[in-house]
């Protein structure tokens, strides 16, 4: 028998609520929680993931609706959620700026990182007096996605519309995000931080070898960026280190893999499309890179592709593994579904899906989706029901090196 290797989350598998509260491009503010009912549903949710074994979740504290201003706050919007964690012994991992800052507030403004820290102390002491167990934060999520989002394609406020907009507003992040690390953990000096943002691979299009630099450029510089901040190997005046990086939260998804497009978002590539990289590849840049223990932050597929979604990253992580990689969890987002952005209608991603009925949405657990995490938590050796103490035995990861020695997957470019 090998040594132990102790995780970081008491189970394997994780999953997590879309939270986003941004003010989207027509000037009103989004709150997605209130979109998917989550507030409503927060202990029916909770359960489900109780019953899946999954016994840790990322969820938001919105910060548009919780900073009152003058240093007063409101976590009456969280107070749902923080009773279903109570009756069903899950826990947060806690995205406190997710997609969404005060009206108020200034990215660019200097007062703007200690603002943002303030916040986190207040966070941090609120969650703490009502949650025990271990405490994990994401300060800022997909801090890259969200510079291009609002700061070069005009879909959120700050509505930056340029790549020096994007530029600045990644940087502001950063600057945001390591005070924000400091400022929880002095309430908590035990937390630990999953930074997370995407996983990509961008290639030129077929007949613009003119691009190829500029895509090369986005893959392996421009992607790590943020991450480089974090940990002070870039902008080492804001302050990183490996302690403020801490956790690496990679997400996947099939559209991380583009096509170079020099105005506006980069095209998705259909599968099977030359360019595209394993999975496990992207994983292992990242991995060589920093050398922090990882996490897939957010992962899931699309419709009735889901579970073979999940059959492909499950394959490709333990490729990955194989080569080495720390790997402590995998997160199923979103557990329940969520509307697309641009149009509203429901992208069929989640765990369960959302089915209008008398009253609200309904939950509509996708079967083939659980039955693919059923059969990967029995490769693994993990629990399929969370017992009355989910942390008093966390999990050894040997058990998941073990599965991986015994799979030996090869990475797949069709990730189809």
């Amino acid at each position: 028998m090998g040594a132990r290797h102790e995780g970081i989350f008491p189970t394997f598998f994780l999953s997590g609520f879309e939270c986003s509260t941004f003010r989207w491009k027509d000037g009103r503010r989004r709150d997605l929680v209130a979109e998917t009912h989550h507030r409503e549903h927060a202990l029916e949710d909770y359960q489900l993931l109780h019953d899946l074994g999954i016994a840790v979740a990322r969820e938001g504290i919105p910060w548009p609706l919780v900073d009152q201003g003058g240093g007063r706050y409101d976590f009456s919007p969280i107070e749902p959620m923080l009773e279903a964690m109570r009756r069903t012994r899950i826990r947060p991992v806690w995205d406190l700026f997710h997609y969404g800052y005060p009206d108020d507030a200034d990215p660019f403004d200097d007062a703007f990182a200690a603002r943002f820290a303030d916040y986190c102390r207040a966070c941090a002491r609120h969650v703490s007096q009502h949650l025990d167990g271990p405490a994990w934060f994401t300060p800022i999520n997909e801090i890259t996605f969200f510079s291009f989002a609002g700061g070069e394609w005009g879909w959120v406020a700050p509505y930056g519309t340029t790549r020096e907009g994007r530029e600045r507003l990644r940087v502001a992040l950063c600057k945001a995000a390591i005070a924000g690390v400091r400022a929880l953990r002095e309430v908590l000096p035990q937390a630990r931080m999953v930074h997370v943002d995407p996983l990509i691979q961008v290639v030129a299009p077929p007949d613009r070898p003119d691009q190829q630099e500029a895509a090369a450029h986005e893959t392996f510089v421009d992607a790590f960026l943020a991450w480089d901040i974090l940990c002070g190997k870039e902008h080492p005046e804001l302050g990183g280190a490996p302690e403020i990086l801490d956790i690496v939260g990679a997400n996947n998804y099939s559209f991380g893999q583009m096509e170079y497009r020099e105005h506006g978002p980069h095209k998705a590539l259909a599968p099977g499309s030359p360019g595209i990289e394993p999975l496990c590849t992207l994983l292992q840049r990242v991995w060589e890179r920093y050398r922090r223990p990882m996490l897939i932050g957010e992962t899931s597929g699309m419709g009735k592709g889901r579970p073979e979604w999940l059959r492909d990253v499950m394959n490709e992580s333990m490729a990955a593994v194989n080569q080495g990689m720390d790997l402590h969890g995998i997160c199923l987002f979103p557990g329940v579904d969520m509307p697309d952005w641009h149009t509203g209608q429901w992208l069929h991603n989640g765990i369960c899906d959302l089915v209008p009925c008398e009253g609200g949405l309904s939950r509509v657990p996708h079967a083939p989706y659980v039955a693919e995490l059923r059969r990967w938590q029995k490769e693994l050796n993990r629990v399929t029901e969370l017992d009355e103490d989910p942390f008093s035995d966390p999990v050894d990861l040997q058990d998941v090196v073990d599965a991986a020695r015994r799979l030996r997957p090869a990475p797949d470019r069709d990730w189809a």
